[in-house]
């Protein structure tokens, strides 16, 4: 379950007051206490610096309120101040910057009711780059057979040992069912074919891990990160012509990581009523104007280091035909009105609603299929990602 930062804190309470009951129970917040919410990372790139400030929202609301017009600057020890500027809902740095080494960073907020925030000081950690990131055929815990992805780094320093994961995947598809030949409706009872666009055939999607993933190697008898970050099955789409993984490595301080294993322990309870107590989310960010304004958030000033890999299906199931996510079943209809068997209304239905897309015809029998199968951009979009290599 992947629980919205800013409703981690409500969630706290409804587990407290929520605990031990056993009746159905709808979840809305009955008592409310607004405060900001402060999602920082800054890393060791060269970059527009992003800080996201919001407010805290009822367990029940569908949209998160921004908090706008605030004053945002990130300042160092050597008297270098960074400013921020409102955009799209997040606060952007106004000229790109970097966190440098042996600097401390302290982070400023002024909101718009005069209330004054400001983190602890805070040091980039080591910066420890990934070496490798492996994929192979494996068989998983629960005996399935999947693509198993590994991110591989090594510290013989040991002065990382604090590590938090992110993974974007993209991958291609292409529509199965494709046809060379468009069927457009022309009339009440007419319909005739057109060539096609080569446009929604092959399409590309991104998506973003949304799970928390830590790992700390204090246990460990060396700073070395062998870690499984992914696992696809066999039979998924995602995988079935060619796919990449860009896997960011950031390395943090122990408060940090601590704050973002409470978050993971939070969102992974399962329920408000679990019995399960993660522990009190406690940032690095005070109000200084007023003691007893609360905020939730954590300053991270944090090392980064990314890798991106490419592969086929055929790569690692050489010989097999790619998996699809429909079954992508041949529909048939007869292309005719008010006689025995006949189906044209619900045909011309289907393909003014686009929900389904022409494969062949013969005569007046018809083979249509759904449309994620015949066309991609139903679903999917057809720009190729400027990093894609094909």
């Amino acid at each position: 379950m992947n629980i919205p930062f800013n409703k981690i804190l409500i969630l706290l309470l409804i587990c407290f007051f929520a605990n031990g009951c056993t009746e159905t129970y709808p979840l809305l917040t009955n008592t409310y206490e607004e405060a900001i919410v402060v999602e920082a990372t800054l890393t060791n790139e060269l970059k527009n610096q992003e800080i996201k400030i919001t407010k805290t929202s009822k367990f029940e609301d569908t949209s998160l309120q921004v908090e706008k017009g605030a004053e945002v600057v990130v300042k160092d020890n050597q008297n270098n101040s960074y400013l921020f500027e409102e955009n799209a809902g997040v606060y952007v740095s106004q000229t790109p910057f970097q966190i440098l080494p042996n600097r401390q960073y302290t982070l400023e907020i002024k909101t718009t009711d005069g209330k004054v925030y400001e983190s602890s000081p805070e040091i980039l950690p080591t910066v420890n780059q990934i070496q490798s990131i492996v994929p192979s055929v494996v068989t998983n815990k629960d005996n399935q057979i999947g693509v198993q992805i590994n991110v591989n780094s090594y510290d013989p320093a040991r002065t990382s040992k604090y590590y938090r994961f992110e993974y974007e995947e993209s991958y291609k598809i292409i529509a199965p069912r494709w046809s060379f030949s468009k069927l457009i409706v022309t009339g009440p009872e007419s319909v005739a074919l057109i060539p096609n666009s080569s446009n929604t055939k092959i399409c590309y999607s991104t998506k973003k891990s949304t799970d928390i993933i830590l790992l700390n190697t204090n246990d460990l008898t060396e700073d070395r990160v062998n870690l499984p970050i992914r696992f696809i099955e066999e039979e998924n789409y995602i995988i079935g012509h060619r796919y990449s993984i860009l896997v960011k490595q950031y390395v943090e301080n122990l408060a940090a990581y601590n704050f973002h294993r409470t978050m993971r322990d939070i969102a992974g309870s399962g329920t408000v009523l679990s019995p399960k107590q993660p522990g009190v989310l406690s940032g690095n960010i005070k109000c200084i104007s007023d003691s007893n304004t609360k905020v939730i958030g954590f300053f991270d000033v944090t090392s980064v280091s990314e890798q991106r890999i490419f592969f086929n299906y055929n790569d690692m199931f050489p010989g097999q035909p790619a998996p699809y996510f429909n079954p992508c079943e041949d529909i048939r209809f007869k292309f005719c009105f008010g006689g025995e068997g006949c189906n044209g209304e619900d045909m011309i239905f289907n393909v003014e609603q686009n929900l389904m897309t022409y494969f062949f015809n013969t005569g007046t029998n018809y083979i249509l299929v759904d449309a994620v199968c015949g066309d991609c951009t139903s679903f999917s979009s057809n720009v190729k990602p400027s990093f894609w290599i094909d």
